[in-house]
């Protein structure tokens, strides 16, 4: 019997495991960089490098998509690494599904920039679309995995600096508490993260920082007051009890959050666009985010 979707790209996961811990991070980065020239989308979609006050960005605009309406989209990467070709994919098709610009922040990396830098970055950039003209109302916020992080963080310091947060927000395997060690069943092994490359992210994004900051690791914060937060995550993966943490501390705060596991998924399994279970999570996270801008 020929192997699954799902089985195949689960076959895969050692190899990316594997380059996490042996690759040196300045190798891996320039690797991704070069291959992110050669992402393309199509007559339909229009791709525009741009520095929006200064940060990095990236449009992605599908034919048809609201010139008012933007999804503003934080990568993963565990806070070392930029964007990856399987980031953009998946945010385009997002946006071309809500019917809005996409706009890709390349936020300042560990370790060369720690915390506070990515977060100032995205903070920064959101700012800078409210001075171009569009309203809080009609941007929405996504991201994964050290993104998920950024998207709440953003908005408690939005919040904080009395600024309008945008309509809604959608977390894709967040890391949410980098405080406290994570205690899965002995046996468990994550297919994505390794226990190594994991301490380095951490390490290198807090560095010498309180870890309990709810800027760092918001599951400590006063979330009251943000908008309605959805947050997927996969049953497989080490960072699940982050995800499950975040919604019950969002919703201790009155917050209107939902959480989602899916089965025998891994972190961030939404980039492999050819799996079911993918265009199951985006097209869930494509209906929340648009009826908060409707």
């Amino acid at each position: 019997m020929p192997k699954s979707v799902e089985s195949k790209i689960r076959s895969s996961l050692g190899l990316i495991r594997f380059m996490q811990t042996t690759l040196p991070i300045p190798f891996a980065s320039r690797m991704l960089k070069r291959s992110m020239d050669h992402v393309s989308f199509g007559s339909s979609f229009r791709r525009e490098s741009i520095s929006a006050d200064g940060v990095r960005c990236e449009w992605i605009i599908s034919e048809g998509a609201q010139t008012d309406r933007v999804l503003f989209y934080l990568h993963g990467g565990g806070f070392v690494f930029g964007l990856t070709p399987l980031h953009l994919p998946m945010a385009a098709y997002l946006g071309q599904q809500i019917g809005t610009r996409v706009l890709m922040v390349d936020y300042r990396l560990a370790p060369d920039h720690p915390f506070p830098a990515a977060l100032d970055d995205c903070v920064k950039v959101y700012l800078w679309l409210l001075e171009q003209g569009y309203s809080a109302k009609n941007i929405v916020i996504a991201g994964d995995s050290a993104g998920g992080n950024l998207v709440v963080t953003s908005m408690l310091k939005l919040r904080d600096d009395g600024i309008a947060l945008p309509a809604a927000a959608a977390c894709l395997s967040p890391v949410t508490n980098l405080a406290e060690k994570r205690n899965p069943n002995e046996n468990f092994k994550d297919p994505l993260l390794p226990k190594k490359a994991m301490k380095y992210y951490t390490e290198s994004y807090v560095r010498g920082c309180d870890a309990r900051d709810p800027l760092i690791s918001p599951v400590f914060g006063e979330l009251g007051g943000l908008p309605p937060i959805l947050v997927h995550v996969g049953e497989d993966e080490v960072l699940r009890e982050d995800a499950v943490q975040l919604v019950a501390r969002a919703q201790e705060c009155s917050v209107d959050a939902t959480l989602k596991v899916f089965p025998r998924m891994w972190h961030v399994w939404q980039l492999f666009m050819q799996l079911p279970q993918a265009k199951q999570s985006l097209d869930e996270i494509r209906k929340f985010l648009r009826s908060d801008l409707d």
